[in-house]
């Protein structure tokens, strides 16, 4: 059986790290900021971990 081809969109949108946890970015970020808070700008800028069932689908994408 051939091997697995990677999934593009989720490998520009997800990023794996050394101990195997995958990042996500946050919504809500991309656009119409003047409005929103600095304090809920600069929460939103941080990278949140997969869990749950997202993350064994993402697996599957990735090849992992």
């Amino acid at each position: 059986m051939p091997k697995m081809k990677t999934h593009r969109g989720a490998a520009k949108r997800f990023k794996v790290t050394g101990t195997g946890k995958i990042m996500r970015r946050k919504a809500y970020r991309a656009h119409i900021l003047e409005k929103k808070s600095s304090k809920r700008t600069r929460r939103l800028a941080r990278e949140a971990e997969l869990t749950g069932g997202d993350r064994e689908h993402v697996k599957r994408q990735l090849g992992l």
